[in-house]
């Protein structure tokens, strides 16, 4: 899942826990980015928790879960959410996804291009 922000791709910490941040948009859950948690204040465009305004929220099972106080509510489901979900500037669509798994299935499994 990209930063909601810029679209930057998430990648395993060398160590210990990952300094990417989770949050729920538009009732979906959302990552932000180390360089856009620095940049920008990406808490103001989060959704709050109704029982104590904290924005850890996780969403699951089309449940939002707040992990300050333990509220928990039903998700809404919005149809036009995905495209809220992408901030200002972010880049559209897979932005080269594709190609990133084929060369990561290629290191790994050590194979050439599919004839």
């Amino acid at each position: 899942m990209p930063c909601f922000r810029c679209g930057a791709r998430q990648t395993d910490p060398s160590r210990g826990a990952s300094p990417w941040r989770r949050g729920v948009r538009a009732e979906h859950q959302v990552l932000i980015c180390p360089r856009c948690q620095t940049e920008h204040d990406w808490a103001a465009d989060l959704d709050r928790c109704s029982a104590c305004a904290s924005v850890a929220l996780v969403c699951r099972l089309g449940e939002v879960e707040c992990r300050d106080c333990g509220h928990t509510r039903e998700a809404q489901r919005e149809i036009d959410a995905p495209a809220a979900l992408v901030g200002s500037g972010a880049p559209p669509g897979d932005s080269g996804l594709s190609e990133e798994v084929a060369a990561a299935l290629t290191r790994v499994l050590g194979r050439g291009p599919a004839h």
